[in-house]
Formats: C-alpha cells, structure tokens, sequence
C-alpha cells in the first residue's frame, strides 16, 4: 500500500514539473513570437552613465507581462540597427550599423545574440525594476504597447561586435 503512495506522489510531482515546464515553453515562444516582427519605438530618456544610454523602449504584446520582458532585447536590437532620435535635453544616437541586411548576412550570430537569456542581456538592464509608469501602460486596439526604461551599455557592446567582426571599428575607415 504505502509502495503505491509513493509511486503516485512521485507520478504526480512528474506530472506537475511538464505542465510547468511547458507553460514556460509556451510564453518563450509567445514573446518571441511577438518578437520576430521587431516591432518597438526608442526615445531617449536622459544621458546615462559614460559609455550608456538611458532609454524608453515601447514594445507591443498582447499580454503586457511579455511586452516588459522583451524590452530589453528590443533595446539592444534598437540600439544597434535603429538609433533613435534625441529630446530637447538628450541629443539622439544613429544606430552601431548603417548595413540594413546585416541581420540577415549575420544570422548564425545574431539568432544565439538574441535568444532567450543570450549574450545582449550582457548589455542591457531595467532601471526601474521594470515598473511600468500608469501612462506607460496603453491598450492599442487588441494588444498593450508598454514603455519601460532600460539602460544599454553601448560601449561594451559595440566592443563585442567589433571583437566578433559584425561591425567596424571606428576608426576603421581612416587606417
């Protein structure tokens, strides 16, 4: 009797560990679902520390959970292929590359770059814990765009790219 116990409790705890693993599954493959299209918009915030910038991201889901998750890897994204223009008080920044393919010419890196838990995270960090302000949470139609700031250490990024050969350096041209 108490051998049958055992084996059900154990069953049970097996059971419990796939639904939880497939959740998470499912809401990985969501947010990257709502990723693919790359769809975010950039403002510059404030100035941030030397060799960062300080940015709002927008990014839209239809859960807004997702939409704060997947800010992080939009602003790297931005970063580096959109720039964003500035403000009155924060000038803008043009974006690490001007190669409008080079996502696609570079996809062995950048599909691994930009997984879940991938190397940008490297580079990027919430600066409000991902608290979402009241008016920067808006229904737009069937899904929420959800503004959070982050910021993006874009000297240590740009060192990565160059050591990996995905951009130039700076100074490149003139040698």
């Amino acid at each position: 009797m108490m051998k049958i116990i055992v084996n059900r409790t154990k069953s049970f705890f097996v059971l419990l560990f796939v639904i939880a693993t497939t959740a998470n599954a499912q809401k990985n493959n969501k947010a990257n679902k709502d990723t693919v299209a790359w769809r975010y918009e950039i403002e510059a915030v404030q100035t941030g520390t030397q060799g960062s910038y300080l940015i709002k991201v927008w990014s839209y889901s239809k859960k807004p959970e997702v939409a704060i998750e997947q800010a992080k890897k939009n602003a790297v994204h931005g970063i580096i292929f959109q720039g964003f223009t500035g403000s009155q008080s924060v000038a803008g920044q043009k974006p690490l590359t001007t190669n409008v393919n080079l996502e696609v010419e570079k996809e062995d890196f950048f599909k691994p770059f930009f997984a879940d838990g991938g190397k940008y995270m490297k580079f990027v960090s919430m600066s409000n814990d991902g608290a979402v302000a009241s008016g920067d949470r808006m229904k737009v139609g069937k899904e929420y765009k959800i503004g959070v700031v982050v910021s993006v250490n874009v000297a240590n990024l740009r060192k990565d790219l160059e050591e990996a050969g995905i951009i130039k350096a700076l100074g490149a041209g003139f040698n």
